[in-house]
């Protein structure tokens, strides 16, 4: 028997000039995405005083020098902050995986009483909240967690939006595997464990991904309840270079490097913004394949 041979569909010149300029219009928009990034790496391998007088493009570091990493590698406040940072984010993601996905549990099975009405109001608390000063009364207040990492890491432990995201995907799970389960003498947490939480790997890693970066760029929690500056986040040591202008603390003592300090404090602060940004831009290709896939099932099956 012959084999017929699928026949090609030829593009019309219409949907040619089509591809063409979607194609153009990609790489048009990616080179405006990436270029303040490379801007930001060219101008931290910068000399400063050639940067300051930089107006234009920067494609190339004007007089390529490392100083700004050297001085910001003495400071004893970026690996401080690097190592609150790192506390308070894997402590806090490790809180919201597992209280967004009990809350998640609860509210995506079928006989739960008045399952309706609290998922109406956990929405609503999503669109209205009681404002900074009823919150730090609270916390600072009430629950004494002023200069506590848990002012920070507790008032954050579930977001709304999360929390309805990974019910729409729990529920999109066959009752049939929960039935079977239950069948065995498996009770909830037995179901959560070995059964929801294997079978939703994609949202799980959407998850730590929403949250990860959530807590990593997160500065005004810490700016309002931590006094102590040895707590402080890299994010706000960051703010104090960026916004206050603060590149003098980059010295440790000593003449020579105050000196140092301030002939590279423009350069300074791009080094710290690389130095920020790294730790997210290497742990987000480790999610990527399951980031598109997550964020389907969670938002398009109910």
């Amino acid at each position: 028997m012959a084999v017929r041979k699928k026949s090609k569909i030829k593009a019309s010149m219409g949907e040619r000039i089509f591809g063409v300029f979607d194609n153009l219009l990609i790489f048009f928009i990616m080179i405006i995405m990436a270029y303040p990034i490379w801007h930001i790496l060219m101008a931290s391998f910068s000399d400063s005083s050639e940067l300051i007088k930089n107006t234009g493009v920067l494609l190339l570091p004007r007089g390529f020098s490392t100083k700004a990493y050297q001085l910001m590698a003495k400071n004893p406040n970026i690996l401080t902050g690097y190592m609150n940072t790192l506390f308070i984010v894997l402590t806090s993601v490790t809180l919201n995986i597992i209280f967004t996905s009990v809350g998640a549990y609860f509210l995506s099975r079928k006989r739960v009483m008045w399952q309706k009405p609290i998922m109406v109001l956990i929405i609503f608390s999503m669109y209205f909240s009681g404002g900074l000063i009823p919150s730090y009364l609270l916390i600072a207040k009430t629950l004494h967690l002023n200069n506590s990492y848990w002012a920070i890491i507790l008032p954050s432990l579930v977001s709304t939006y999360n929390l309805v995201v990974m019910r729409t995907s729990f529920a999109s799970i066959p009752d049939s595997l929960e039935e079977a389960a239950r069948i065995d003498g498996a009770g909830h947490i037995t179901i959560l464990v070995k059964i929801i939480l294997p079978l939703s790997m994609p949202i799980i890693s959407v998850m730590i991904l929403y949250y990860g970066v959530a807590h990593w760029n997160a500065w005004f929690p810490a700016s309002i309840y931590l006094k102590d500056r040895s707590k402080y986040p890299l994010q706000l040591i960051l703010r104090e270079i960026l916004i206050a202008n603060n590149t003098s603390s980059m010295a440790n003592a000593g003449a020579a490097d105050i000196g140092d300090a301030l002939s590279v404090s423009e350069s300074v602060k791009y080094a710290v913004i690389v130095t920020a940004t790294f730790p997210i831009l290497c742990v987000y290709p480790f999610l990527q394949k399951y980031f598109v896939k997550g964020v389907m099932i969670g938002a398009v099956k109910g």
